[in-house]
């Protein structure tokens, strides 16, 4: 039976932060501290370095199920379509209907979650939640030992 993987998005493997930081209206109202809400700020997002190589291997991986499981922004219904599109750019077939949008990620029932954030129930995840970011994991170029996932993704 194959393992089941979630992915995130923001953070993880597109690069939000850096869309933040150069959006003129980032620190404008009503933007200032709610970034999620600038119009347009999730359709053009830069991957995340060594993160697209990194996903398809996961995703080539026949032992493996792999899903993206993202927060949609509720204030900013565009980004919903932008992040869609935006798997599919990256992706493309290979990720036709494995996109989960949802603010409760501890609702899904998988293997792994590889997610930076906290905030939206990764804490509290049935199955073994890897933070992105971390010490143990910092990015995608660490020669991410996943040997627990049953592979080793040489970057």
């Amino acid at each position: 039976m194959k393992k089941i993987i979630y992915i995130d998005m923001d953070g993880v493997i597109s690069d939000f932060d850096k869309a933040r930081r150069n959006s003129p209206l980032c620190n404008t109202s009503p933007y200032k501290g709610r970034p999620d809400r600038i119009p347009n700020i999730y359709k053009d997002l830069e991957p995340i370095v060594g993160a697209i190589e990194a996903v398809n291997k996961i995703m080539a991986n026949d032992n493996f199920e792999t899903f993206f499981l993202s927060t949609p922004p509720w204030d900013n219904p565009d980004g919903w379509k932008h992040k869609r599109l935006w798997i599919e750019k990256y992706f493309g077939n290979s990720a036709r209907h494995k996109l989960i949008l949802t603010a409760r990620k501890d609702l899904n029932i998988g293997d792994y979650l590889i997610d930076d954030s906290k905030f939206r129930g990764q804490q509290k995840f049935k199955g073994e939640w890897i933070e992105f970011g971390s010490k143990k994991f910092p990015d995608w170029q660490c020669r991410f030992n996943l040997l627990k996932l049953n592979f080793l993704i040489n970057i």
